[in-house]
């Protein structure tokens, strides 16, 4: 299938490793340029090597974090002005850590309302003007299954990012006739670096090995494997494509079947 992407211009936050590497790799397979984020220059310049040498694609890397505040809207102007444009925005940022309702004080929710909500709402909000000019704009949230099945312990992820999900149908609604999409994808076990540390520090403090640990994660989930990367990508790279050019205000799993309600 054709997804119609060839010569069109995207940028992915938070792309240097891990699910939104692996879907700026995708992109760039369908003939997109692609701005590439990170927050450490020698990471982020290689990662947009790799993809370029492997796609032949034009690839941009931009170095910022993206829970300073004044970071999207500069690298959206990078990315706009170096591509003359810009198509697709894929918005993404690590998850806040772990911990119980009472030991979170208001500077841990202020980070992870920072970290993983309003780098959303700064990314869309400097990306509006440009995807208001595209012939087929679309915006897509990185989120995570947990905003539909709550996982014990992080009160944070499973409370902020549901916000993602709340924002992206509530801009759906509002946007819809100006012809932009917006979607969130909600990622399950996935093998990627960040998981594979994972589970090197849960077989440390159980005592047991990296394999142990990765069957007992699989043991859930009803496909009975961790998805690969790729697979994560192709979900997304199809969303944010003119084939999907009818899926708005989605919030799509791609969890191997893990959440266990009916919708």
């Amino acid at each position: 299938m054709d997804l119609g992407l060839k010569g069109k211009s995207a940028f992915v936050a938070a792309s240097s490793r891990g699910l939104g590497y692996a879907t700026a790799l995708a992109l760039a397979r369908e003939g997109c340029r692609v701005a590439i984020n990170g927050r450490y220059e020698p990471g982020t310049k290689s990662a947009a090597e790799t993809i370029a040498t492997e796609t032949g694609a034009q690839t941009l890397p931009l170095v910022a974090d993206v829970t300073d505040p004044q970071a999207p809207a500069r690298l959206i102007e990078q990315a706009a002005s170096e591509f003359g444009g810009l198509d697709i925005l894929i918005t993404n940022a690590g998850g806040p850590p772990a911990g119980s309702f009472e030991a979170i004080d208001e500077a841990g929710w202020q980070a992870g309302l920072d970290l993983s909500f309003m780098s959303h709402v700064r990314f869309i909000k400097a990306a509006l003007p440009h995807l208001r000019e595209s012939p087929i704009p679309s915006a897509l949230a990185i989120v995570t299954y947990v905003v539909k099945q709550p996982m014990p312990n992080l009160v944070l992820s499973n409370s902020i990012r549901a916000a993602t999900v709340g924002l992206m149908k509530s801009l759906a609604l509002d946007l819809g006739r100006e012809r932009i999409r917006f979607n969130s994808i909600l990622p399950g076990w996935t093998m990627t670096e960040r998981v594979q540390d994972l589970m090197a520090f849960r077989a440390k403090n159980n005592g047991t090995t990296v394999e142990q640990e990765i069957e007992k994660q699989q043991a859930d989930i009803p496909l009975g494997r961790m998805g690969q990367p790729q697979e994560f990508a192709n979900a997304a790279v199809f969303l944010v494509s003119p084939a999907a050019s009818y899926v708005h205000g989605v919030a799509l799993a791609v969890d191997g079947g893990i959440i266990k309600t009916t919708f």
